[in-house]
Formats: structure tokens, C-alpha cells, sequence
């Protein structure tokens, strides 16, 4: 068969905007957005990924576009499993990248309840995986950064993904303390459109707010940033309609979003036991994520907790990456309690 990847684990960065999978000795393998379009009359999965993403906003009355992950769980089970089949596959080759049953890694929120938890490993399961094992993101984050997160020295992490944002501080192979709010990529998204038909009258889509979001958004306003022409429909004609946004509009559309971020930070912080914030003050904050790209966000973190703040070198990946390392020490997931149990929520 080639390139064989039957004996090898796995990790997966079941991630709200993006699914990655990681095989061990090869490195990240698939890259796709967390998106399913399904027939609605037939219930067939119509596509997956790329393709289906290309779909969103364009789809006729048969035809519904799903994205099965919501603020970092999973929404829609079946959908989910049968998505993860397919991206396993189409690594594959073949009729499952499972089919030897290897032991899978799997990335969920720190914040995760139970239930939450058992649904996205019941999904990996049902990909054919012999054992499933979570991860807590942030963790995965700061092992795909390069922090020595099994030495015995404090680490934080800011991951800002599309569905949550998690902060964490990370010693000795362990989270020592951590938040995760519901509020991160895509929160920003809808904060974009909501502020357009607000302020514009326009209706404009997801892919407009995120094309928004990528070329004007930064933490605060920037004059390098300017303005970009949008196309949307207008709420009270109804017809097609063009406007000028500027960067400092963007700004105000996320800046809860953003504040809500500091805040989780600090409240992190605070809960530190002294010798890892000493640690912590020295050697900074990492941010991952695809929300660290966002303009300046490092800067406006860095004035608020008065700490160096890092972009970690490749933050749309770290999760994966840190979830694909983390199969090197399997034994640790295995005989560790669920992340879920962690939760002081549940």
C-alpha cells in the first residue's frame, strides 16, 4: 500500500473551524474546515470540507450546510462521526485510516463537561479507533509552541480558536490552572454582522464577516489598516448594495470579544500560585490559534497584564501538532483523569 499509515497512532484537532489530523512520524496529514453539506430530502452527505465550504450561502432548498462543531463540542453527533470518517479516509486511501485500530489522541476544550467529552470520543470511536484519549487544547497548544510543558516551570498559553478561547497555565506534564470562554473567531464573526446591519443596514454572510475580520481587524484601531469595499444586501430594499468599512469599525464590532479574551487572562492570573507567575513574568504568554493573528492582539494583552506577550511561531497549527507530539507520551493520557473530570464545573 505505500505510504502505510495501518500501525501508526493518531492525533486530532477536532477543531470548530478547522479539522486536522496528525499521524505519528509523518506530521499533519489533512487540513480541512469543519464543515458538512447534507442532502436534506436523501440525509446523504452531499461534501465534506473544502468543498462544502464553498457552499455556504449558496446552497439551493435541498441542500443544508452544516458545521457539526459548535463553540468547540460537537452539535450534530451523526453528522461529526460520519465527517471524521470521511476525513480519516480520504487520509487514507482506503476504506478507513482505522482499519488496523490504532490509539487516538483527540483534542477537546478545557471547559468540556462530561457529556461533552464522552460524545467527542464516542465519535472517534465510531471512526474505528481502538482507544480514544483527550487532551485538553490549551495543553496540546503549548506542546505544538515548544513549551517544556513536563518540566517543572510555569507555562501560559492563550488559545483562540473559532469556537473558544482557553487560557491556561501548564507545569510538570499538567494544567495547573485554567478558562475557557465561549467566545473567540467565531463570536468575532457574528459581532462583525450584527454591526454592519446595525450600523449599515446590510446584510452581509459569514464568509464576508471573516474576509472582514482577516484584512481590517486588529485589537485596536490602526491606520495601516484602512478600508475594503463590501458587497451584501440591503435590509431595506432588498437589493445588492456596496459599502466602505473602515478598520476602526471592525475594531468596535469585536471589541467584546476582545475584552472578554483580557479578562479571562487576568482572572487566570490571579489564581497562579506565586512561583509559577514569577516564572510566567519571565519567560511570558504564548498565544496560538488563528485568533492570534489578529493585528496587535499580543500588544493590547501585554499593556493589560504588564507581561512580554508571544505569537507562537505557527499558531494555526500548534493544537495539531501539540496532539500529534503528545502520542510520544500515550502512557501519560491513558492513565490521566478525563479533562472533563478536571473541570471544577462539572
Amino acid at each position: 500500500m505505500g505510504t502505510s499509515f495501518m500501525n501508526r497512532d493518531f492525533g486530532i484537532d477536532l477543531g470548530t473551524a478547522n479539522t486536522l489530523v496528525y499521524v505519528k512520524n509523518k506530521g499533519i496529514v489533512l487540513n480541512e474546515p469543519t464543515v458538512v453539506a447534507v442532502n436534506k430530502i436523501t440525509n446523504e452527505i452531499s461534501a465534506v470540507g473544502n468543498e462544502a465550504k464553498k457552499m455556504v450561502g449558496r446552497t439551493p432548498e435541498n441542500i443544508s450546510v452544516i458545521r457539526p462543531m459548535k463553540d468547540g463540542v460537537i452539535a450534530d453527533f451523526d453528522t461529526t462521526a460520519a465527517m471524521m470518517d470521511y476525513y480519516v479516509s480520504k487520509v487514507h486511501k482506503a476504506k478507513s485510516i482505522f482499519s488496523s485500530k490504532p490509539n487516538v489522541i483527540v483534542c477537546v476544550p478545557s471547559g468540556i463537561t462530561m457529556v461533552e467529552e464522552r460524545a467527542v470520543l464516542d465519535a472517534t470511536k465510531q471512526a474505528g479507533a481502538k482507544g480514544a484519549y483527550p487532551i485538553s487544547e490549551p495543553f496540546a497548544a503549548a506542546i505544538g509552541a515548544g513549551l517544556p510543558v513536563w518540566d517543572p516551570t510555569g507555562n501560559m498559553v492563550v488559545d483562540i480558536g473559532g469556537g473558544t478561547s482557553e487560557v491556561a497555565i501548564i507545569s510538570l506534564g499538567g494544567t495547573v490552572t485554567s478558562r475557557s470562554i465561549r467566545m473567540a473567531g467565531d463570536t468575532m464573526d457574528q459581532q462583525i454582522i450584527t454591526y454592519i446591519r446595525k450600523k449599515h443596514g446590510l446584510l452581509i454572510g459569514e464568509s464576508t464577516a471573516e474576509k472582514l475580520k482577516l484584512e481590517l481587524g486588529s485589537a485596536r484601531v490602526d491606520d495601516e489598516r484602512d478600508k475594503m469595499n463590501i458587497r451584501g444586501r440591503d435590509l431595506v430594499t432588498g437589493l445588492p448594495q456596496t459599502v466602505t468599512i473602515h478598520n476602526e469599525e471592525i475594531v468596535e464590532a469585536i471589541k467584546e470579544t476582545i475584552e472578554a479574551i483580557i479578562e479571562a487572562v487576568k482572572n487566570t492570573l490571579e489564581s497562579t500560585p506565586p512561583e509559577l507567575s514569577s516564572d510566567i513574568m519571565d519567560r511570558g504568554i504564548v498565544l496560538t490559534g488563528g485568533g492570534a493573528l489578529l493585528k496587535a492582539l499580543n500588544e493590547v494583552l501585554s499593556e493589560a497584564t504588564e507581561m512580554p506577550v508571544f505569537v507562537a511561531e505557527n499558531p494555526l497549527e500548534c493544537v495539531a501538532i501539540g496532539t500529534g507530539k503528545a502520542l510520544d507520551h500515550i502512557e501519560h493520557f491513558k492513565n490521566a483523569p478525563n479533562v472533563a473530570d478536571r473541570n471544577p464545573l462539572n
